[in-house]
């Protein structure tokens, strides 16, 4: 039996060689990742500190974006992926192609009379947004105007050659078109281009410089030259619409506190008019440049393209400026006269913008581009995705940077807001409908133009604030509430006039000659049912 004092046996030498080699093993390991992550660390520092490398030069001609993805590739690659058609019931930039007339047959009666009811689609990405309205049968079967354009293409150097053009300027050329940016050539250009016929400045568009080495231009879309500063890379607006409207809206007394800088500006001496490129936050500028195009706005060739804004930004203050507006020419605006009433109607285009002024989003500081191009990391980079498209399908960086809920709440939410949105839709087009069969009954009854005139101008209501939600993108989510002030008008409106025209239509009604009991609030033992 082995005793307590009995001293261990000592580690032999082997033992000892193989554990010192394994802290040595164990410590080389621990060095190089130590000196890995170090490294790490100084290489995204570097990418941090240089975001980009400019190995070839853009300016104010590049209309092709394919140039500034040689400098910009993360945000380049992005963009190519709007050629994706990702299906999606939300709304916003990415949807299915069917047609909304198929899909909701009172379309056709709504714009009866105007090219929207030949063929009107759910839009696409912004890589199809020239080529989609190209094939349109609203352009190939109707004369449209140029001022088209002013949305669907890179069109700013071809505004700036014709406004040179206009300003007496011979040979010009890439080089001068290149030189600077140029507002009252811009200016000039827009204005001229507004009242072309589309195939017309459409051809106009593709005698301008592309940034190409090749000497003839090429038609491209909305791509970076539109919203960036091409030297310093900073968000920008380069449209003159969008310029003349929010200067209007500026001097208007319409209240918008979410648009801090105009409230600034409206304090102020107000020596010259409010410029966004001069005036705005940057977090306003990641709206205002997409707030270029996704707004209502007039665009037809009786004069130049405008923003309805200078009363303000709700429904009935852009109808109030609609009444208000006459035509150069005298005549009262309008934007088309229906084909079945015969009444002077307006037209929305797809007010997004207004619609989100009014919502909580704006009123929290929340931009587009926070929701619509969400922040993405790119190695030691923060870069904002060019996929332009519907929250809804990046609900983890769109929304729960602010929400933290989970995914299918959020996901509830949107769900539940569009859908009671688009159930209000499908009760106003049922009352436009009924209103516009009791309108052409009373004209078949004989009814006189001036019977008529009333009705036909609470028709001109109420279709064109069923338009202006039917033809938002957002479905009624970028603000629920208003969504439904504005169909909630819009059954009110459609019901008179239905309401009046049954009346023209019918013979006058018998006086009642049942006996009415006074009212005294409580009901007499003698008169209560037995």
């Amino acid at each position: 039996m082995t005793s307590e004092n009995t001293p261990s046996a000592k580690p032999s030498a082997g033992s000892r060689f193989f554990t010192l080699a394994g802290l040595m093993l164990l410590f080389a390991a621990l060095t190089f990742g130590v000196v890995a992550l170090l490294m790490s660390i100084y290489e995204r520092k570097q990418e941090a500190r240089v975001p980009f490398v400019r190995v070839v030069e853009v300016d104010e001609v590049t209309t092709d974006p394919a140039p500034w993805g040689l400098n910009w590739p993360d945000e380049y690659d992005s963009y190519l992926l709007t050629v994706d058609s990702e299906e999606s019931e939300y709304g916003g930039s990415e949807a299915m192609t069917a047609s909304k007339l198929e899909e909701h047959p009172w379309l056709k009666r709504l714009y009866a009379g105007y090219a929207f009811s030949l063929d009107y689609r759910e839009a696409r990405g912004h890589a199809y947004m020239l080529a989609d309205q190209e094939v349109t049968k609203r352009v190939t079967e109707r004369k449209q105007a140029g001022a088209c354009l002013h949305c669907h293409a890179s069109i700013i150097p071809t505004y700036r050659r014709l406004g040179l053009e206009e300003q007496g300027e011979k040979d010009i050329t890439a080089e001068t078109l290149a030189a600077n940016f140029n507002w009252p050539a811009v200016m000039a250009g827009f204005k001229k281009m507004s009242t072309m016929p589309y195939k017309d400045a459409h051809a106009e568009l593709e005698k301008t410089p592309d940034g190409t080495p090749d000497t003839k231009g090429n038609a491209h879309p909305v791509s970076c030259i539109d919203c960036h500063d091409p030297s310093t890379m900073q968000v920008r607006v380069t449209r003159p619409g969008f310029v003349n409207g929010i200067a209007a809206l500026a001097k208007s007394d319409d209240p918008v506190p979410h648009l801090p800088s105009i409230h600034r500006w409206r304090q102020g001496k107000r020596e010259r008019d409010y410029d966004p490129n001069q005036d705005a936050s940057r977090q306003e500028m990641r709206t205002f440049v997409c707030a270029q195009c996704h707004v209502e706005y007039y665009c037809a060739n009786k004069e130049t393209l405008f923003f309805p804004w200078g009363g303000g930004l709700k429904v009935e203050e852009i109808e109030k400026t609609y009444e208000d507006h006459k035509f150069p020419d005298g005549t009262a605006f309008y934007d088309y006269k229906h084909g079945e009433t015969g009444a002077l109607i307006y037209k929305a285009q797809h007010p997004e913008f207004e619609l989100w002024s009014q919502g909580i989003h704006a009123r929290s500081g929340v931009s587009c581009a926070d929701c619509h191009m969400p922040y993405e990391r790119k190695g030691a980079m923060k870069v904002s995705s060019h996929n332009v498209r519907s929250p809804m399908l990046s609900l983890n960086r769109s929304c729960q940077q602010c929400h933290n809920v989970n995914e299918q709440e959020l996901k509830n939410r949107v769900e539940m807001i569009q859908a009671r949105t688009n159930a209000l839709v499908e009760r106003a087009a049922m009352a436009m409908t009924d209103m516009l069969d009791a309108i052409r009954d009373a004209k078949a009854a004989g009814a006189t133009e001036e019977q008529l005139s009333p009705i036909l101008e609470l028709q001109r209501k109420g279709m064109w604030r069923l338009d202006f939600i039917s033809s938002e993108n957002s479905k009624g989510f970028h603000a629920g509430q208003e969504s439904a002030r504005i169909l909630g008008e819009s059954i009110d409106y459609c019901r008179q006039a239905e309401a009046m025209a049954l009346k023209l239509r019918a013979p006058e009604a018998p006086k009642s000659t049942e006996e009415v009991d006074e009212v005294k609030g409580i009901t007499p033992d003698d008169k209560a049912p037995k």
